[in-house]
């Protein structure tokens, strides 16, 4: 097994030589790249079926690990999209000449090395090093043992890639999937300027409380959908059906239905289609009331406190009832993990106050929460989904993945 110091150590040298990377010719390695990742399908879906024999497959994790041809299309697809877009680099944010006759420029550069903490999730391996080599910083990968031969598979091929290339192999390395090679990266101040982990609340928790890097928090998301007295019915259905069953494995998912008193006349009709996925409701006493007749009973729970501020991550939902929208907005505010939260309404000035009263990294007015994503955003791919204020929030992409430096040019000029 490879010592993580070494891997860390060889990922920071191999960074300091990106910059002799043009546009060009990182975008020619991503192309192949994708190339490669469709013609090596078989080879990625055999190692992918080996971590899946390890998993329940009822076990949450097992849609956010499982990998198919679609899968690898989009991902493919995604390396293309991260193809077109601009480079992030050498843009010149903020540009003036002082008194003194000095000239200032503002540009963005590359963080430099970038650490991703993440679990069941062998895609976050190709989006993660593409946006990284696309914005000029090495990355560092410590996957879970339960992706264990599907990161090792895909980290193969990337690494292949370079050296078609003749570039570094180590601007990429992926460290063992042991307990003690994460120890080391959040110590390795010397060797990565920034972790971000992807991931379970307790992952993401378990990070920031150990960490001496810097870290990006991202992922969790515990999300909730305001249906208004003013909302429109078949928006109600059409988005919180999508929200809650689209992939109930991510953090963009539906997981808490905000209801108007006035409006639980139509909580039956909205949540109908929720009873085909088998999705199981968690309601308070007036929406249970509602529902006992409504909804399969196998499948309707009367609703306790801890059912609320959970991030389900299956085919889960609780349900609450709010006199108004100033009690919709304090239970966000009480239960929100800032990810995504929406509302369905057709008054305008209740849109206005919930988008600006809600502290989240994405707040919507009549879509789907399914919508928070870097590709959806147009990104290309994203890194993850920050849910802090500081750097980045939302999803993150290439810009977020840089920072920059000051250029000063003079003529001489010295400080009294």
């Amino acid at each position: 097994m490879a010592d993580p110091q070494e891997i860390l150590l060889a990922v920071k040298r191999a960074s300091t030589y990106l910059y002799q990377l043009q546009e060009d010719r990182i975008n020619q390695i991503l192309q192949d790249l994708a190339i490669k990742a469709r013609q090596s399908q078989e080879q990625i879906l055999k190692a992918n079926q080996q971590d899946l024999a390890r998993m329940d497959p009822d076990n949450p994790k097992y849609d956010r690990l499982q990998l198919n041809s679609i899968r690898i299309e989009s991902i493919a697809s995604d390396i293309e999209n991260v193809i077109q877009l601009p480079s992030p680099l050498a843009k010149h944010l903020a540009e003036r000449k002082l008194p003194n006759g000095l000239q200032l420029q503002k540009v963005s550069v590359p963080i430099g090395v970038i650490g991703v903490i993440y679990e069941a999730r062998p895609n976050v391996t190709f989006d993660v090093f593409s946006l990284c080599l696309k914005a000029g910083n090495a990355c560092i990968l410590k996957g879970g043992s339960d992706a264990e031969a599907s990161n090792k598979t895909i980290v193969a091929l990337i690494r292949q890639v370079l050296a078609q290339h003749g570039v570094d192999q180590n601007i990429v390395g992926l460290l063992p999937a042991t307990h003690e090679a994460t120890a080391q990266m959040l110590q390795a101040v010397d060797s990565v300027d920034v972790i971000i982990p992807r991931g379970s609340q307790q992952l993401i928790n378990f990070v920031r409380e150990n960490a001496r890097v810097p870290v990006i928090e991202t992922g969790a998301g515990i999300v909730h959908t305001y249906y208004d007295e003013f909302a429109d019915l078949d928006n109600g259905v059409a988005i919180v059906n999508n929200a809650k069953t689209r992939r109930v494995s991510v953090c963009n998912a539906l997981d808490c239905l905000l209801m108007h008193r006035a409006k639980l006349g139509e909580l039956a009709k909205i949540v109908h289609p929720l009873a085909e996925y088998n999705v199981h409701l968690y309601a308070d006493q007036e929406a249970y009331d509602v529902l006992t007749q409504a909804y399969p009973k196998k499948l309707l729970t009367l609703a306790s406190a801890a059912h609320y501020g959970t991030e389900f991550l299956d085919y889960k939902m609780a349900i609450k009832t709010v006199a108004n929208i100033e009690e919709a907005l304090a239970h966000i505010a009480t239960y929100s993990s800032k990810h995504s939260e929406a509302i369905i309404t057709e008054n305008s000035d209740r849109a206005s106050l919930f988008l600006r009263a809600v502290d989240a990294a994405a707040v919507y007015v009549n879509a789907s929460t399914a919508f928070t994503d870097g590709a959806q955003f147009g990104l290309g791919a994203e890194i993850g989904i920050s849910t802090q204020k500081l750097h980045a929030r939302g999803p993150m992409g290439l810009e977020e993945l840089t920072t920059y430096k000051w250029i000063i040019n003079g003529t001489g000029q010295v400080r009294e």
